[in-house]
Protein backbone atom coordinates (compact mmCIF):
# COMPACT_ATOMS: atom_id res chain seq x y z
CA UNK A 1 0.00 0.00 0.00
CA UNK A 2 1.52 3.34 -1.29
CA UNK A 3 -0.08 6.89 -0.03
CA UNK A 4 -1.81 7.58 -3.03
CA UNK A 5 -3.94 4.59 -2.48
CA UNK A 6 -4.99 5.23 0.90
CA UNK A 7 -8.65 6.69 0.83
CA UNK A 8 -11.82 6.90 3.00
CA UNK A 9 -13.78 4.26 4.12
CA UNK A 10 -16.63 3.80 2.06
CA UNK A 11 -19.58 6.05 3.61
CA UNK A 12 -17.64 7.71 5.86
CA UNK A 13 -17.47 10.93 3.49
CA UNK A 14 -20.47 12.89 2.34
CA UNK A 15 -21.27 15.74 0.44
CA UNK A 16 -21.85 19.69 2.75
CA UNK A 17 -24.90 20.46 2.41
CA UNK A 18 -25.58 23.07 0.73
CA UNK A 19 -28.76 25.47 1.81
CA UNK A 20 -30.55 28.87 1.19
CA UNK A 21 -30.48 28.80 -2.71
CA UNK A 22 -33.80 28.96 -3.01
CA UNK A 23 -37.38 27.26 -2.84
CA UNK A 24 -36.09 24.44 -5.51
CA UNK A 25 -34.19 22.06 -2.92
CA UNK A 26 -34.67 21.17 0.91
CA UNK A 27 -32.61 24.13 2.53
CA UNK A 28 -34.58 27.50 0.94
CA UNK A 29 -36.24 30.31 2.63
CA UNK A 30 -34.97 29.92 6.28
CA UNK A 31 -32.16 27.85 5.23
CA UNK A 32 -32.22 25.73 8.43
CA UNK A 33 -32.67 28.30 11.10
CA UNK A 34 -35.91 28.32 12.46
CA UNK A 35 -38.02 31.19 12.14
CA UNK A 36 -36.95 34.87 13.53
CA UNK A 37 -35.43 35.30 16.75
CA UNK A 38 -31.33 36.00 17.18
CA UNK A 39 -30.23 33.19 15.74
CA UNK A 40 -31.62 33.58 12.77
CA UNK A 41 -30.03 36.48 11.62
CA UNK A 42 -26.35 37.59 11.94
CA UNK A 43 -25.98 39.74 14.77
CA UNK A 44 -24.61 37.20 17.27
CA UNK A 45 -20.91 38.86 18.22
CA UNK A 46 -17.91 36.35 17.63
CA UNK A 47 -17.42 35.20 21.48
CA UNK A 48 -21.04 35.97 22.78
CA UNK A 49 -22.23 33.21 25.12
CA UNK A 50 -25.81 34.48 25.23
CA UNK A 51 -25.52 36.98 27.70
CA UNK A 52 -23.27 34.79 30.00
CA UNK A 53 -19.61 36.28 31.10
CA UNK A 54 -17.42 35.80 28.15
CA UNK A 55 -14.56 33.71 28.71
CA UNK A 56 -12.17 36.56 27.71
CA UNK A 57 -13.77 38.64 30.68
CA UNK A 58 -13.48 35.68 32.82
CA UNK A 59 -9.67 34.76 32.69
CA UNK A 60 -7.57 36.34 34.77
CA UNK A 61 -5.18 39.15 33.11
CA UNK A 62 -1.38 39.71 33.72
CA UNK A 63 -0.50 41.68 36.76
CA UNK A 64 2.55 44.24 37.05
CA UNK A 65 4.48 45.99 34.73
CA UNK A 66 7.82 45.58 33.32
CA UNK A 67 10.77 47.63 34.23
CA UNK A 68 11.73 49.20 30.87
CA UNK A 69 14.84 50.16 32.45
CA UNK A 70 16.19 46.86 33.30
CA UNK A 71 19.85 46.25 32.56
CA UNK A 72 20.25 42.23 32.04
CA UNK A 73 23.81 40.78 31.97
CA UNK A 74 24.77 37.47 29.74
CA UNK A 75 25.72 35.29 32.44
CA UNK A 76 29.47 33.36 32.04
CA UNK A 77 30.50 30.73 34.29
CA UNK A 78 33.99 30.39 35.21
CA UNK A 79 33.93 26.76 33.83
CA UNK A 80 33.08 28.18 30.45
CA UNK A 81 35.88 30.71 30.55
CA UNK A 82 38.48 27.65 31.76
CA UNK A 83 37.11 25.40 28.75
CA UNK A 84 38.21 28.20 26.46
CA UNK A 85 41.82 27.89 27.25
CA UNK A 86 42.65 31.73 27.14
CA UNK A 87 45.03 34.26 28.69
CA UNK A 88 43.49 36.91 27.51
CA UNK A 89 39.58 36.90 28.00
CA UNK A 90 37.19 40.19 26.63
CA UNK A 91 33.21 40.78 25.28
CA UNK A 92 34.86 40.25 21.78
CA UNK A 93 37.09 36.42 22.58
CA UNK A 94 33.37 35.40 24.38
CA UNK A 95 31.24 36.65 21.43
CA UNK A 96 33.69 35.12 18.85
CA UNK A 97 33.26 31.85 21.08
CA UNK A 98 29.78 31.73 21.04
CA UNK A 99 29.01 32.25 25.27
CA UNK A 100 27.89 36.07 24.38
CA UNK A 101 25.83 37.93 22.12
CA UNK A 102 27.93 41.26 20.07
CA UNK A 103 26.30 44.63 22.40
CA UNK A 104 25.74 42.33 25.15
CA UNK A 105 26.92 43.52 29.10
CA UNK A 106 28.89 40.25 29.97
CA UNK A 107 28.65 39.12 33.84
CA UNK A 108 31.14 36.37 35.36
CA UNK A 109 29.83 34.45 37.79
CA UNK A 110 31.35 31.87 39.90
CA UNK A 111 30.19 28.48 39.20
CA UNK A 112 33.43 25.85 38.42
CA UNK A 113 36.91 26.40 38.84
CA UNK A 114 39.53 28.09 37.31
CA UNK A 115 43.20 26.49 37.21
CA UNK A 116 45.31 29.16 34.65
CA UNK A 117 45.28 32.89 35.01
CA UNK A 118 42.88 34.67 33.04
CA UNK A 119 43.22 38.59 32.52
CA UNK A 120 39.18 39.41 32.25
CA UNK A 121 37.69 41.91 31.06
CA UNK A 122 33.90 42.36 31.41
CA UNK A 123 30.96 44.49 32.40
CA UNK A 124 30.31 42.99 35.35
CA UNK A 125 31.73 39.97 38.04
CA UNK A 126 30.03 38.56 41.01
CA UNK A 127 32.02 38.50 43.97
CA UNK A 128 32.70 34.98 44.18
CA UNK A 129 34.06 34.57 40.87
CA UNK A 130 36.52 37.19 41.12
CA UNK A 131 37.89 35.42 44.78
CA UNK A 132 38.50 32.37 42.32
CA UNK A 133 40.44 34.39 39.08
CA UNK A 134 42.73 36.38 41.59
CA UNK A 135 43.66 33.25 44.05
CA UNK A 136 44.67 31.36 40.37
CA UNK A 137 46.40 34.64 39.31
CA UNK A 138 44.60 36.25 36.91
CA UNK A 139 43.18 39.66 36.91
CA UNK A 140 39.94 41.35 36.50
CA UNK A 141 38.77 44.34 34.60
CA UNK A 142 35.42 46.12 34.82
CA UNK A 143 34.52 47.79 31.63
CA UNK A 144 32.33 50.90 31.27
CA UNK A 145 29.05 50.66 29.89
CA UNK A 146 27.63 51.68 27.31
CA UNK A 147 25.28 53.87 28.90
CA UNK A 148 25.57 56.87 31.22
CA UNK A 149 22.99 56.64 33.69
CA UNK A 150 20.17 53.91 32.74
CA UNK A 151 19.80 52.31 29.35
CA UNK A 152 17.06 53.73 27.24
CA UNK A 153 14.14 52.22 27.57
CA UNK A 154 12.67 49.12 26.36
CA UNK A 155 9.61 49.09 23.72
CA UNK A 156 7.21 52.17 23.24
CA UNK A 157 4.65 54.16 24.64
CA UNK A 158 2.14 52.08 24.31
CA UNK A 159 3.96 49.54 26.63
CA UNK A 160 4.98 49.35 30.41
CA UNK A 161 2.26 51.30 31.70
Amino acid sequence: MRLHDLKPAAGSTHRKKVVGRGIGGHGGKTAGRGTKGQKARRTIPAGFEGGQLPILARIPKLKGFTNPFRVSYTPVNLDALSALGLAEVDVAALVAAGLARRGDLVKVLGRGELHAPVALSVHAVSASARAAIEAAGGSVTILDKPFAVRPPAAGNQHQNR
